[in-house]
Formats: C-alpha cells, sequence, structure tokens
C-alpha cells in the first residue's frame, strides 16, 4: 500500500527518507536520526511514553489547579499588541465564560492578534496561572469552535523528543507512517493472543498513538508491552534450552581436591559447592551455562580459577570479560596469584593497552601461551582469536546485556559459560537478567572475616568523623572516601571527589591522599590503585569507580558522601571493598538530612539479598543498579516497576512455547524467531544463525 501522489508532493513509502515529507528538511532529518527515525516506517513503532487528556472542557470557576485543562471561551474584546524591551512583544485579550473571565497573555507570538476576533467562541488548551487573585492563560494553544480539533478535543499523543524537533513533527510522521506501512505481522500465537484477551494487532498500532479513549490507549499498550516482554523471554529461555540441548566436547574430571591443595587457605563449603556445581557441568554431555551468585567478598573468583584450572588440565584455554578495564586488571593480579603455583599463564587484553602491548596479548591468546585470558568488552572483537577455548567468564553480568554474553560463546561452539555476579538480585529481576542460566548461590564468608560496623551520621559529626578517620590511619589502616561527582556541578550541591580532596588535605595535612575517578587515563588509575594496595597512599578519594574489582586487604574504612543520593545496593557494594583483611572495617554514611529508614537498612542488615529486596521496594528495576549500568533491556514500553505481573506471564508462556517448538520452526512460530533473532543482534552486533 502507497500513498497517492496528490500534485508535486512524492509517494510515500515505508521506505522512504523522513526527507520525503513536507517541511522535513536535512537539518531535522539529522535530529530524527539521533532518535532512530530516518525513514517513514521508523514512525510506526515508534511509541507515545504518555498522553494529554485534551477531551474535557472545563468552565473556568472548575479549573484543575496546577494541570493543563481545555476551556471554552468567548472573545470579549480585540487583541492588543505591545511591544516590550529588549525585543519582547504581548500579545493581550480578554475572555469568558458563563462562570468569569481570566487575561489571555501571548509572549513573542504577534500573529496571534489577527487569529482571535471578538464574539466569537474557541476552545483554548493550558493552564491557569495565578488562580483565582489574576487568573490567566499564557501562551495557551486554541482552535476555533468548529474546527477539526487537532489542538483540542482529542486524547493527544505525547511523545520522546530531542531539540528542535516537536511532538507534531513526530504526529506527522506517525500518520504517513500508519496510511503507507504495512501492519507488521504479529509474534504471538494466535492461541496466546486469544487466551489473554489482547487487543487485534493492527488496531493496536492505530490506538496506541491516536486512542479513542484512554481505556483504548491501555489496552494497545498492554498488548505491546506483552508482546516486548514475551519476545526478550524467548531470547532468554532460547538461550537457557540452546544451551542444554547442544552437545559439548566434555571435558575429563580432574578432582578439585588437588587444586585445593595448592591453595594458601582452605575454601568454604559455599565455595567448594559452587565450584562442584561447575565441574559436573563441563564434564556432562551438555555445554554449562552457569550463574555463581554472591555477596560481596564472598569469594567467586575462586570458582572461576578453578574452572580454569580445570581447562588447562585438559589443556584448554579460559576466557574472563569484566565490565572495566580496572576490574580486568585486579583480575589478572588475583588469579595470576591463585593459578602460578600450577604454571599456568595468565594474560591482558583491554582496548587501551598500547599497540604493541596489544599485538602481543593479541598472539599470546591466539597461539596458546595464555592458559586464562583477562579482558573486557574487547574480547568479543572480530580480530581476537583464541586457542580452542573451553570457558568463557563474565563477572559482574549486570553491566552487559544478554547477547554480548552470547557474542562471546560465539567464538567457540562448545564452549562453557560462567557468569558472576556480587549483586544480589531479587528472584524477579534475577529472571529478566540471569533467565537462561542455572544457579549457584555462595552464602558463606570467607573464614575470619569480621562484619563491617555501619553508622549513619549527619553534618555536625564531620569533625568526629575525621578525627575517627585519622586515628584509624594512625593505627596503620586505610581508608577510601567516595563522592558521587567528579568536577563542580551548577545543578547540584554535591560534593565532587577533586574539591574534596582539596578540603580534605586542608583538614589533615598529614594524610597522604590519592584521587581516582572514571576520566583517569587507564595508566593513572593504575598508578593510583598500586600506590593504595602498597600503603604509600592513606585515604583513596574516589567515585563509585571503585565500586567493584578493588581488593586491598588493609583498607579498613570506607566513607561514603552524600549517601542518600546511592542506592542501596550500590552502598552495599560500596561497602564490601573494606572488611577483607584481619583488622576491624567500618563504614561511615554521610548524610545532609534526618536519619533516614532507608539508610539504616544499610546499618541494620549486612545480608545483600535483604538489602536488595529493600532497594526494589524503594526504587524499582530501572534504577536498581544506578544510572542504567546494567544488562536491563531497553524496552521500549513495559515499565519493570508496573508491569511485573505481565513479565511473569511471559516468561511463562515463553517456556511453554520452546516445550512445545524448542527451535522455533513451526510456522506459527516464523514471525516470533525473526523477532528474537532481530533482538539479539541488535544487543550485541553480532549475527546469530
Amino acid at each position: 500500500m502507497s500513498a497517492k501522489k496528490t500534485g508535486g508532493e512524492k509517494s510515500l513509502s515505508p521506505q522512504s527518507p523522513v526527507t520525503d515529507l513536507p517541511g522535513f528538511g536535512p537539518k531535522r532529518a539529522a535530529l530524527l536520526e539521533k532518535l532512530g527515525l530516518t525513514r517513514i516506517g521508523d514512525f510506526l513503532g515508534y511509541f507515545p511514553r504518555d498522553y494529554e487528556d485534551r477531551t474535557t472542557v472545563y468552565p473556568l470557576s472548575k479549573a484543575p489547579p496546577e494541570q493543563k485543562a481545555c476551556f471554552r471561551l468567548i472573545i470579549a474584546g480585540d487583541p492588543t499588541l505591545a511591544r516590550l524591551r529588549q525585543g519582547m512583544q504581548l500579545v493581550k485579550v480578554r475572555a469568558f465564560d458563563h462562570t468569569g473571565s481570566i487575561e489571555i497573555v501571548f509572549f513573542n507570538r504577534p500573529y496571534t492578534k489577527n487569529q482571535l476576533f471578538r464574539g466569537r467562541e474557541y476552545i483554548f488548551y493550558g493552564k491557569l496561572e495565578n488562580y483565582p487573585q489574576r487568573p490567566q492563560l499564557i501562551n495557551p494553544l486554541f482552535e476555533e469552535i468548529g474546527e477539526d480539533g487537532e489542538v483540542t478535543g482529542r486524547i493527544l499523543p505525547i511523545y520522546p523528543l530531542s531539540a528542535g524537533i516537536s511532538s507534531g513533527m513526530i504526529e506527522q510522521g506517525v500518520r504517513a507512517a500508519l496510511q503507507v506501512c504495512p501492519i507488521p505481522e504479529s509474534c504471538l500465537p494466535p492461541a496466546l493472543e486469544d487466551e489473554l484477551g489482547l487487543m487485534d494487532n493492527r488496531e493496536a498500532y492505530r490506538q496506541i498513538h491516536f486512542p479513542q479513549s484512554f481505556e483504548e490507549a491501555a489496552a494497545a499498550r498492554r498488548r505491546f508491552v506483552f508482546e516486548e516482554l514475551y519476545t526478550f523471554c524467548c531470547a532468554s529461555v532460547g538461550l537457557k534450552w540452546e544451551a542444554k540441548t547442544r552437545v559439548s566436547n566434555p571435558l575429563q574430571y580432574f578432582d578439585p581436591e588437588d587444586f585445593y591443595r595448592q591453595l594458601p587457605f582452605v575454601p568454604t563449603d559455599a565455595q567448594k559447592r559452587a565450584i562442584r556445581d561447575a565441574f559436573a557441568d563441563m564434564t556432562s554431555q551438555s555445554r554449562m551455562n552457569r550463574l555463581v551468585q554472591g555477596d560481596v567478598g564472598s569469594g567467586k573468583t575462586l570458582v572461576a580459577a578453578a574452572c580454569a584450572w580445570l581447562c588447562r588440565q585438559n589443556k584448554r584455554q579460559a576466557v574472563i570479560m569484566a565490565p572495566t578495564e580496572l576490574l580486568a586488571r585486579q583480575h589478572q593480579k588475583t588469579l595470576t596469584g591463585l593459578l602460578a603455583p600450577f604454571g599456568m599463564q595468565v594474560g591482558l587484553l583491554v582496548s587501551a593497552m598500547p599497540t604493541a602491548e596489544k599485538k602481543a596479548a593479541l598472539m599470546a591468546a591466539a597461539d596458546g601461551t595464555f592458559d586464562l585470558i583477562c579482558g573486557t568488552h574487547a574480547l568479543i572483537q572480530n580480530v581476537v582469536e583464541f586457542t580452542d577455548p573451553a570457558l568463557f567468564v563474565v563477572d559482574e553480568q549486570h553491566r552487559f546485556g544478554v547477547a554480548q554474553r552470547s557474542a562471546l560463546a560465539k567464538k567457540q561452539p562448545d564452549s562453557h559459560m560462567l557468569v558472576m555476579s556480587a549483586t544480589p538480585i531479587p528472584r524477579t529481576l534475577s529472571l529478566i537478567i540471569f533467565g537462561d542460566l542455572d544457579l549457584s548461590v555462595i552464602d558463606q564468608m570467607p573464614r575470619g572475616r569480621k562484619p563491617i560496623e555501619t553508622y549513619s551520621i549527619g553534618p555536625d559529626k564531620r569533625k568526629r568523623m575525621e578525627n575517627f578517620l585519622l586515628r584509624q590511619v594512625q593505627e596503620g589502616g586505610q581508608a577510601y572516601i567516595v563522592c558521587p561527582l567528579i568536577e563542580e556541578s551548577e545543578v547540584s550541591d554535591r560534593e565532587s571527589a577533586e574539591e574534596y580532596v582539596a578540603k580534605l588535605a586542608k583538614a589533615l595535612p598529614m594524610l597522604r591522599i590519592g584521587l581516582m575517578h572514571g576520566r583517569l587515563p587507564a595508566k593513572e588509575k593504575e598508578a593510583v590503585m598500586a600506590e593504595f594496595a602498597a600503603g604509600m597512599l592513606d585515604v583513596l578519594v574516589s567515585t563509585t569507580v571503585i565500586e567493584v574489582g578493588i581488593d586491598v586487604p588493609n583498607a579498613n574504612l570506607m566513607i561514603i558522601e552524600d549517601a542518600e543520593s546511592f542506592g542501596l545496593s550500590q552502598l552495599h557494594q560500596l561497602r564490601g571493598r573494606v572488611g577483607r583483611g584481619q583488622r576491624q572495617s567500618y563504614c561511615i554514611l554521610m548524610r545532609k538530612g534526618p536519619r533516614t529508614p532507608r539508610l539504616e537498612v544499610i546499618c541494620n542488615t549486612a545480608d545483600g539479598f535483604k538489602v536488595a529486596e529493600e532497594d526494589l521496594k524503594l526504587r524499582g528495576p530501572g534504577d536498581f543498579f544506578g544510572n542504567r549500568q546494567h544488562g536491563l533491556p531497553a524496552f521500549r514500553l513495559a515499565d519493570l516497576s508496573n508491569d511485573l505481573q505481565i513479565f511473569e506471564r511471559a516468561r511463562q508462556a515463553a517456556e511453554e512455547t520452546f516445550r512445545r517448538d524448542p527451535d522455533l520452526t513451526l510456522p506459527e512460530h516464523a514471525p516470533l524467531r525473526a523477532r528474537v533473532m532481530a533482538l539479539l543482534q541488535d544487543e550485541s552486533g553480532v549475527k546469530r544463525n
């Protein structure tokens, strides 16, 4: 179906560039491209984020407070135009209804003087200001009674916008798309649509953009939310099914007791259980796809080391991918210490390496010199080759998407996958992020660990905090101080790390203070951390870049400034940077306001899973990990704070689908298979077969 030509207009199609729309030149096209809108067909799936109710007309006496609304008013006199200082132009006119009168004001819209006429009736849409002392409508939208109602008299879709793009422009593109685009085929099995009573696919596309009622808008949204979550769940369940059914080249079993005997400590029972689970997977006929989840400092890295040792015993490689270069380097250091007694070579591969060093690392990974390679997302690049790797480990998985994990595994079809997360995650979120994985939980801390004493204090106790910090350093300890920002900000009164260092140096000049933040070059980060780990610094002032991966056993004090601005789970992660040595450790939460029940949760709870449950209640899934640094997918419509019930049903439906059709080869599942493949490719940038 295509639009008819009318006069000099171009014939539109789904593949037509947005510049074929009237009034859309190259500048607008460049702005729309940032929203992912380059062709007419793109507008069809660009859903509204909200709606404005312009259907109800209020009398002036019943105007809803602090809300925009429609008013049916008669113009009482001729509009006046005044020119103010600095070139500002002002149009004023009085209008009334049967309940009262108001003044309507337009700033810098001189043309409205010739659009409003005495005695005529108009619908105005805006917020009544200064009501009731001196009621005014300022810059309202309006149209004369009898017009088509493009401004009022309807439910208006509100779209995500960017600078220079108006909602009207998006509407124009959507209307064109609805006219010329074939409606995408539903990916839901017909029986499932009927069972759930979902709106027809074709009707849903119309109602999501231009609903006739809020009930219709809600029904259309429910259909697309379910479809979106069902597709995601099918991708997740499909990966798990694929891992379970794909035959591996099983490794020969070696007794992990031979590994434990070379360690300078005795593993906990929980660590041994996780290792036993992993070894059973890796020596079976199916690929391992396992999550090892444990609290901060519970010793998950040892599980990765044991699995890498099993690979070495089988003359095969292992690879570990971390979300940051700092953590990758930490892993290389830690794993080298654990695996050196076995003669294993642990290498490093990160994007920021010097060219010659990177070239040497690539060669060592490809020719088998490295038994274990630690790196960042650079590992999934096409130029990286390994020597018959049997294991891929993904650490801090919540920082990656599902498909990035899959892309790494594609480097070797029969490889095993071990995922580690130090962020305790409530069951519902765990199903979303880790739904394709089997689970092992490390629920014990290493022997000899002392509980971290945690306190929440206000600004009146700052001097006491500084004295406590000085005493801990004088007794041989070290401290982290975490600040939310790197540099001063005009929009926040949070203290920056750079500013903080200067203040602390002035207050406690005898301390040796270092600074760490995400914008430091890799070599400077490494140098600062090396100084702190070697005891050459007493205090490390940092942003949340130290949240994961830093392990300095002598550090026994964590001070977190502006603690109210962090999520509970993030506070728990930061607290876990201390308490790794023999000293009694402390965490001090510096707050700007009064004591809150929220911070008391951290003070009274050491169990990360309990903290996580409380964090989820308080903040919702979208902000659970902070600044979207996590593997939660960027859904178009689904809001996991409100749609968890739909998610549960979507996951159940996905599991039922794969039980019936594990490869999605039934004709009715063809659209679903295409959608799942597209989802995995979009997340990873790597095509799947």
